[in-house]
């Protein structure tokens, strides 16, 4: 029952959240064209390298998750046979 109530309480949270993330597209969209009007070359590989870091975090995220939860399954199998 705990972990039901920590699930729905992360789905509320995102849920919140969603608003900040919608308005990303346009923000960025009106960067690259600002900044296209008054020739920076620079700005495709800046908006570049964010997209390839935010993209990274949640993957490492839950990399992080399952590498700690085999870890602790495993230790907990070791500890019942010993």
């Amino acid at each position: 029952m705990y972990k039901i109530k920590i699930a729905l309480l992360l789905l509320i949270l995102a849920g919140f959240s969603l608003n900040n993330a919608i308005a990303q597209c346009p923000m960025c969209k009106t960067a690259v064209t600002s900044n296209l009007e008054n020739d920076a070359s620079n700005v495709g590989l800046g908006l570049n390298g964010g997209i390839l870091y935010l993209l990274a975090a949640p993957y490492l995220l839950v990399g992080v998750l399952i590498f700690m939860w085999l870890r602790h399954k495993r230790l907990q199998q070791k500890s019942k046979i010993a």
